[in-house]
Order: structure tokens, then C-alpha cells, then sequence
């Protein structure tokens, strides 16, 4: 029983106690009174009877008459006129009054017994009768009976007053433990609460202050552990010139975005290349070179803006060599980018932001999922030199292979698509995640959605994404694939997780059908997790709101790709997510690379502050599995453990 409903009964029962014990002590009090009130009033009338009939008690009409009159006048058991010399009844009346309602049990319990008294009648000087008279007790009954009932009422009434008043009074006062219990499970969700009005109690007032202090160190820790990671993260994949990432990072995500056959899209890598920067630095100095390059950086940083398709993936590699990343970028986008960033170079001057017009060569070169990274650096250098070679330099882009084909052809893709949404023709693959300890338990399966060609070949999602987003309908392939995946977890007891893209999240309509068809299925929350990618994350506000609102219905929430804004995990602590996925770029060949290990390392120490699970994505090889169990990261998913395969 909680402390709330004890106070509140023990307040209950004192009330009960003390108003019985009350009723108690006036009840007998009342009883002798009302058997001496019975005594003399039996007494009285005898007396006055006895004196009434001193003169008429030869007259046995006049005799019968008086005693009729004092008995109906009165409560009275009995009344009898005795004659003394021959102790004969001479007049007598008897009768047993109603009990007015007054309940048996309540009579036997008062035990009030009937009262008599007597007088004599005088004949001259001779005695010459005896009047007796009985009074009945059921007129005290009665009016104890009435004064019962109207002290257990007032009892009812005070007890009522009296215990909605207490348990809002005491609901009041133990507010603060209930929400230091909050406080405890929002820990327990890596949640810091404070709270910040004290109690007046001083006990509770000692306690809150004692929990408040715990939980600001909690985050003070957490806040230091991520500002450090930060740090090491800036150190070690940002350009300390531009604010750029640098040519390690660069590395790592054209490895990650194109290597990779299962996520990676189709799209274009772009160089551009500041000309005669060491005659730049000859003439002007070091410091209005490097004022000259961080110009460029942000004039580039600013036309990406447009293209989406970019996101981070901007980068200095060295010198006045820059570098750009557009995954799902087809080659009309790579062609207005490439003019963008020509008549944006050309504006530096006219604008103020430089004291010369930097002259620079653009190459541009796509590349399709699975192609060799260095292929791709040799082939866009081959487009730099040639741009650099042209009378005057601009830009040139080169086409390849299936990039160059018409067989993607807007119109295609968009009538293809168009027709599997409408039927339901993408089928649901699953890749298991595992404890990275052996024995390798599955802690849930990863669901990715496929289209099949022509041929019947599954296509990965890299390949359809972009044309889907192109045409706003990722939120009809969120929803498709979610009415899929309840379908799926009502006849199956596994733990699956799913991917809600960012344009389901910016549409309340759509976001509201998520909503509705979650509600339909709480059962099925604790076996389903759903999972948003780093660079898709709304605004904190809307992220705290959207983990509210699936938590309600019993759902959890995570990050997947995570590592690109590593500034934001201070705000994780106020989401309670159910596991943080690290992005693959982070993970591969990390048994080889010492700054991934740090990087990596950093993580584990902020996430393990707030006991939040991490697990490591595209994990592919032994060494790599190994790092990651030393440095105690909780569960592993990639090649190594499993690929993207139908339900078996």
C-alpha cells in the first residue's frame, strides 16, 4: 500500500476512533440521565395521581376516569390503584408502546430499563390504596436513537470533508516524492530532471536537494563526456581553416556512400580547385591566402545549401583543394551546382569577401553503388585537369557507364514507382543485429524495404530512394511498408526496427496516420523500434515531441547513422532512446585506424553515462568485431552477422 493511501487511512480511522469514542461517552452520559429523568417522571405521576384521587377514591367511575386521563396523557407501561387491606386490583391499565421506527438491536444494546414509582391514597387517616405507575423507557429510546443517527451523520460528513481535505493536503506535500520516482525513471530513460521548487517539509525539502544534486552531477558528467567527444570529433575530421570536415572524413564517407552495394545512391563527386595558390600566397601572404580560402569554404558551404543531396559531405581535402559529395545527385542537379559554384566564385570580389578574384576549375564525375573509390578520385581528377586546361577554366563533368543511360529516365522511374506503391509490390527484408558478446544472441532484425525489376532481381534501396524523394513519395513508401511490418509482428514474437524518414515526420497528415495506426496496435510496441537517421533529424522541439507522443503508445525510438553531429548528443539525454546506432564510416577498418578507435571510444564513455546501448553498423570483418567488444559496444549489425534477406 503507497504511503498516500496509508496517511489517508490512518487520518480516516483516527476520525472514526475519535468521534466513536465521543458517541460512546455521550451515550452513556444520556442513558443515566434519561433512566433518572424515567424514575421521576413514574414518581410524579403516582404522586399527583395518588392525591387526585384522595378525595374520589369511593367513587370507583371517577377512580377508572383519573387514571385513564394521567395514562393516555403520558408514556407509560402501566398504571394500577391497589387496595391495601385486600390487595386487590381495584383499576388498571396496561399498554406497549410503539417503538417508532427504533430497531430491536438498538434496544437490546441500551439496555434501558423501565422506570416505576408509587404514592399512597389517603382515606381521612387511613391508607387506603396503592397507585403504581410504570413509565416506559421507548420515548428516551427514541430520542437516543434520533440523536445516534444525527451524530453518525455528522460523523460521515466531517469524515468526508476531512479525508478530501487530507489527501489533497497530502497530495500536496508528497508531490515531491512522486516526482523524485519521476525523476528516478526519467534516469533510468537517460533523462536529468530537476526539480525546481523545494518543498517547504524540511525532511522532503533535505531529499529533493539530495536528488537535484545527484542528477546535476549526472549531467555535469555527461555534458563533459560529450563536450570532450566533440572535441576529439573536430580534432580529428574538421578542417581547423574553413570549418570544413577535412580529407580523413572525406575518405571515410566516399568509402562508406560508394563502396557500399546495399545503401549507397548513385550520385556525383565534385573537386574544385583554387589556381596558383602558392603564387597566391607569394603575393598576397599567408593570412589573406588563408582569409582568400575561407571564402571560398563558405561561399561553397552556402551554394550546397540548395542541393540537399550534399548534406555535410563538404569538404577541404588540402591546399586550395576542395571536395563534394552528392549522393542521389543526377547529372542536370550536378550541372547547375557546377554553374552555381562558377558565377558564385566569380562574386567573391564585387562582394567584399575577397581582395581578388580567385580563379578556380570545377570537375564533376558521377558514380554508381559499388565502384571503387579510387576509380572515382582518378576519374574526377581527370575532370579537373581537363577544366584546368580549357582557355579559360571553368568546368567539366564526365559521364560514365549507366549514368550516362536513359534507362532512368524521369518519366520511368516515376511510372514504375507510381505502380508499386499502388499495389504493394515492395517486399520486406530483414538483417539480424547481434549482441557483439558470444554467444551472438539476436537483439532485434533490421527491416529494409526492396523492389524487384524486371528480372526479378531485388533492388536495394539506393537505387529507387532519390527518385522517390525526387517526387515527395517516401511518406507513401513509410507508410506501405509500416502496415507491412504490423502485419508481420502480429504472427512473429521477434523484435524489429524500422526507418522513418524525415519527410513523414514534416507532414502532420501522414505523421498522423503513423500515429493512428500505432494506436491500433500498442500490443505490439515493445517488438517494434523505430529509427531515424542523424542527418534527417527536425528541430529538438519536434523530436522531444514525436518521442512523447510513441512512447504513449508504447513505442520506442533511435538514431541510426550516427557520428556526423556528434554536437547534439547533449540533447539525447532528454529522449530516452532505446539504442544509438553508429554510422558504418566510424566502423570500418577500425581495427586499423587509431583516430576511428578514439573517435569511437569517446562515444561509448558520453552514451555509457546515460546507459544508452550502442550499436555499430556495417560491421564486416573479424578485427573489426574485436575493437568493438574491447571497447564495449553492446550489439553489431553488417555483413559479418548477416545480410538483408526475406522472412524464413
Amino acid at each position: 500500500m503507497s504511503l498516500f493511501k496509508q496517511l489517508l487511512l490512518a487520518i480516516c480511522l483516527f476520525l472514526v476512533v475519535a468521534f466513536s469514542g465521543s458517541f460512546m461517552v455521550s451515550l452513556e452520559s444520556s442513558r443515566s440521565q434519561y433512566v433518572n429523568q424515567l424514575r421521576s417522571h413514574a414518581q410524579d405521576a403516582a404522586t399527583a395521581l395518588a392525591l387526585s384521587l384522595t378525595p374520589n377514591i369511593d367513587d370507583p367511575a371517577m377512580v377508572e376516569l383519573m387514571v385513564s386521563s394521567i395514562f393516555d396523557s403520558g408514556y407509560y407501561s402501566s398504571i394500577k390503584v391497589v387496595d391495601l387491606q385486600s390487595n386487590a386490583v381495584l383499576v388498571e391499565r396496561h399498554a406497549e408502546p410503539d417503538r417508532g421506527g427504533v430497531p430491536a438491536w438498538f434496544i437490546g444494546m441500551i439496555g434501558l430499563e423501565p422506570a416505576g414509582g408509587d404514592a399512597i391514597v389517603s382515606r381521612g387517616w387511613q391508607q387506603a390504596a396503592r397507585v403504581e405507575v410504570i413509565s416506559h423507557p421507548m420515548f428516551a429510546l427514541a430520542k437516543l436513537w434520533q440523536s445516534a443517527l444525527g451524530s453518525l451523520g455528522w460523523l460521515l460528513l466531517c469524515g468526508a470533508v476531512s479525508a478530501v481535505l487530507g489527501a489533497l493536503l497530502l497530495r500536496r506535500q508528497l508531490r515531491p516524492l512522486d516526482y523524485m520516482v519521476e525523476q528516478s525513471h526519467a534516469i533510468a530513460r537517460r533523462e536529468f530532471l530537476s526539480l525546481p521548487e523545494l518543498p517547504r517539509t524540511p525532511e522532503l525539502r533535505r531529499v529533493v536537494q539530495a536528488m537535484n544534486q545527484m542528477v546535476e552531477k549526472l549531467k555535469a558528467l555527461f555534458t563533459e563526456q560529450a563536450e570532450r567527444s566533440d572535441k576529439l570529433r573536430a580534432e580529428s575530421y574538421q578542417d581547423s581553416l574553413t570549418g570544413l570536415a577535412n580529407r580523413r572524413y572525406f575518405e571515410m564517407q566516399l568509402a562508406a556512400r560508394v563502396s557500399n552495394m546495399e545503401e549507397a545512391r548513385a550520385g556525383y563527386l565534385l573537386l574544385l580547385r583554387v589556381m596558383d595558390l602558392a603564387g597566391l600566397n607569394a603575393r598576397m601572404g599567408g593570412q589573406r591566402t588563408d582569409q582568400l580560402l575561407q571564402a571560398v569554404g563558405e561561399q561553397l558551404r552556402r551554394t550546397c545549401a540548395s542541393f540537399p543531396q550534399t548534406n555535410d559531405l563538404i569538404t577541404r581535402s588540402r591546399g586550395g583543394e576542395f571536395a563534394v559529395l552528392a549522393p542521389g545527385m543526377v547529372h542536370e542537379e550536378a550541372i547547375q551546382l557546377a554553374q552555381a559554384l562558377e558565377a558564385t566564385l566569380h562574386s567573391l570580389h564585387e562582394t567584399g569577401a575577397s581582395d581578388v578574384d580567385p580563379v578556380a576549375c570545377i570537375g564533376l564525375a558521377p558514380y554508381n553503388p559499388g565502384d571503387a573509390p579510387q576509380a572515382l578520385l582518378k576519374l574526377a581528377d581527370e575532370a579537373l585537369a581537363r577544366a584546368e586546361s580549357q582557355p579559360a577554366p571553368g568546368w567539366v563533368c564526365l559521364e560514365q557507364g549507366v549514368a550516362a543511360q536513359a534507362a532512368d529516365s524521369h518519366h520511368a522511374w516515376h511510372a514504375r514507382l507510381d505502380q508499386a506503391l499502388s499495389s504493394g509490390q515492395f517486399e520486406l527484408y530483414f538483417q539480424p543485429v547481434v549482441a557483439s558478446e558470444a554467444p551472438a544472441q539476436i537483439l532485434h532484425y533490421k527491416v529494409i524495404s526492396r523492389l524487384h525489376d524486371e528480372q526479378g532481381e531485388a533492388l536495394a534501396a539506393g537505387r529507387f530512394l532519390p527518385w522517390l524523394e525526387r517526387f515527395g513519395w517516401v511518406p507513401r513508401l513509410d507508410l506501405l511498408v509500416l502496415e507491412k511490418v504490423l502485419k508481420h509482428v502480429q504472427g512473429h514474437q521477434e523484435s524489429l526496427s524500422l526507418s522513418l524518414s524525415a519527410a513523414t515526420l514534416a507532414e502532420p497528415q501522414t505523421l498522423q496516420r503513423v500515429f493512428d495506426l500505432l494506436a491500433q496496435h500498442r500490443a505490439l510496441g515493445p517488438r517494434l523500434t523505430f529509427e531515424l537517421a542523424e542527418e534527417q533529424l527536425p528541430d529538438q522541439a519536434a523530436l522531444e515531441q514525436l518521442t512523447r507522443r510513441l512512447h504513449a503508445l508504447g513505442f520506442g525510438l533511435s538514431l541510426q547513422r550516427f557520428g556526423g553531429r556528434f554536437s547534439m548528443i547533449g540533447n539525447l539525454a532528454h529522449l530516452g532512446l532505446a539504442y544509438l546506432k553508429i554510422d558504418g564510416s566510424y566502423i570500418r577498418s577500425i581495427d586499423r585506424e587509431q583516430h576511428k578507435r578514439l573517435f569511437i571510444e569517446a562515444i561509448q564513455r558520453a552514451a555509457h553515462s546515460i546507459d544508452l546501448p550502442l550499436i555499430a553498423e556495417r560491421v564486416e570483418t573479424e578485427g573489426e568485431l574485436q575493437v568493438l567488444r574491447e571497447m564495449g559496444v553492446q550489439g553489431i549489425q553488417g555483413q559479418l552477422v548477416g545480410e538483408p534477406a526475406p522472412w524464413r
